[in-house]
C-alpha cells in the first residue's frame, strides 16, 4: 500500500529534551487517523516535522509514499495549534485571500466561500472583520480556510481545542463529511472521547514515543472482555465476594463487572449461575479509548 503519510523513526530534540522519540506510524489513503496523547507528549512537534516547519534529528517523514515535494503544500490542508487569522481583514476576503494562496481560482474561490460560510452558519458575518467574531466563530472560519482548496490531506492539530459542544459537533460532522468524499484526515487531540467516535486508525503518543498503534475497532475486539454486564432479574446484595470478580457496580437490577487476573467472561458466567443467580442479560464490553490509553502507558513503563 502506498500510504498518505509514512513517519519512520522520528526523533527530535530541543536543549537536551527529547521531545519526540523513535516515532513510527503510517496513515492510509481515504482514513480518519487520531494522534493522541495528552498535552506536552509531543504530538504538535512531529505535525510540525510532518509539515516541514520543523526538520527532525533523525528519521523520515514520507507523503504520498515519496519525501516530500516543494508542491505538496497545495494537496495538504493544514490546520495549526496555533491560530492564524488576518484580524483587520472582513471574513469573506480573509478566505477568498487564503483560497486563491491555494490555487483556487478568483470565482471559483467567490463560490467556495459562499458555500462553505453558510455551511458553518457564518453567512451574516461575511462582511465583519475577523477581529470581531468570538474564539469559536474564529475556529470555523479557520478550518474553512484549511479545506477551500479542497487538499487530499488535512492534518488538524488540536481542532476541538476551545470549542463549546455543539461547534464540537460541528467539526466532527464536516470531518465525517470530508472524509465520505475520499479525503485522508490526521487530527491530533487530547480529547479522547471526540477521537473514539471519529477514527479508523490512531497512534497512541506518550512522553514522545508511540505506545500502541493500528485500528481502533480491532484494539477494542483484542483488549475486550475483561469487563461485563449482567442484568439480573433480582439484584444481589452484593457480587465483589464471588470468586472471578474484582469490582462490580450497579445501576438498578444491571452490574458492571470487572473481571479478576485470569478469569473469562464465560467462567464468571459459570459463577453467577451456580451461585443460583438468575440473568435475563449478560454481555462483553468493550473498553473504551482512555482505557486503552491508560493500558498501554502502564505496560510500555
Amino acid at each position: 500500500m502506498t500510504y498518505t503519510v509514512e513517519l519512520r523513526n522520528l526523533r527530535k530534540t530541543f536543549d537536551g529534551h527529547v521531545a519526540v522519540d523513535d516515532v513510527s506510524f503510517a496513515v492510509a489513503p481515504g482514513t480518519i487517523f487520531g494522534f493522541l496523547g495528552q498535552n506536552g507528549a509531543g504530538k504538535t512537534t512531529t505535525i510540525r516535522m510532518i509539515m516541514d516547519i520543523l526538520g527532525p534529528d533523525r528519521g523520515e517523514v514520507l507523503l504520498f509514499g515519496r519525501p516530500r515535494e516543494a508542491n505538496d503544500g497545495r494537496r495538504i490542508g493544514y490546520l495549526p495549534e496555533e491560530r492564524g487569522l488576518y484580524r483587520k481583514m472582513t471574513v469573506e476576503d480573509h478566505l477568498r485571500f487564503m483560497a486563491e494562496l491555494s490555487g483556487v481560482a478568483r470565482a471559483e474561490a467567490a463560490r467556495r466561500v459562499r458555500d462553505g460560510l453558510a455551511r458553518v452558519e457564518l453567512t451574516e458575518w461575511a462582511a465583519k472583520k475577523v477581529e470581531t467574531l468570538s474564539k469559536g466563530m474564529q475556529q470555523k472560519v479557520q478550518l474553512l480556510a484549511t479545506v477551500l482548496h479542497e487538499p487530499e490531506l488535512l492534518i488538524l492539530d488540536e481542532p476541538f481545542s476551545g470549542l463549546d459542544p455543539i461547534n464540537q459537533g460541528m467539526f466532527k460532522e464536516m470531518i465525517a463529511e470530508l472524509r465520505r468524499a475520499g479525503k485522508t484526515i490526521l487530527f491530533s487531540t487530547h480529547i479522547l472521547e471526540q477521537a473514539e467516535k471519529l477514527c479508523d486508525e490512531i497512534a497512541l503518543v506518550a512522553r514522545g514515543r508511540v505506545v500502541l498503534t493500528g485500528n481502533l475497532a480491532q484494539m477494542k475486539r483484542e483488549r475486550g472482555g475483561r469487563a461485563v454486564e449482567a442484568t439480573f432479574e433480582s439484584r444481589p446484595a452484593s457480587l465483589d465476594a464471588l470468586e472471578g470478580v474484582a469490582h462490580a457496580s450497579f445501576d438498578g437490577e444491571r452490574a458492571r463487572i470487572d473481571l479478576a487476573p485470569g478469569t473469562t467472561p464465560a467462567a464468571l458466567l459459570s459463577e453467577l449461575v451456580l451461585h443460583g443467580h438468575s440473568l435475563s442479560g449478560y454481555r462483553t464490553l468493550e473498553p473504551d479509548l482512555e482505557s486503552i490509553f491508560v493500558e498501554a502507558v502502564h505496560d510500555a513503563g
